[in-house]
């Protein structure tokens, strides 16, 4: 089973077909080779597999599900100090 989390994009880079995006405060780069690049602005929330940006995603959608990844952490890290 494959979970993606939510993403930004911070930056796009034309030339490259690539785009800078945040998941929860890390910052790395993932490849618009997979999508219709004039569907994805700086701000918009996406998913990822395997580097390449999959689909947009309603940005309502994506921070319901980055507060239950994070509710998720820190239920984990609790498990972990027992």
């Amino acid at each position: 089973m494959c979970l993606s989390i939510p993403s930004r994009v911070t930056k796009i880079d034309k030339i490259s077909n690539m785009a800078t995006i945040d998941t929860m405060g890390v910052s790395r780069e993932a490849s618009l080779d997979l999508i219709e690049e004039e569907h994805i602005q700086i701000g918009d929330y996406v998913l990822i597999h395997i580097g390449f940006i999959m689909n947009k995603i309603d940005e309502k959608d994506a921070l319901l599900s980055l507060e239950t990844y994070r509710e998720i952490l820190v239920i984990l890290e609790a498990e972990d100090e027992r």
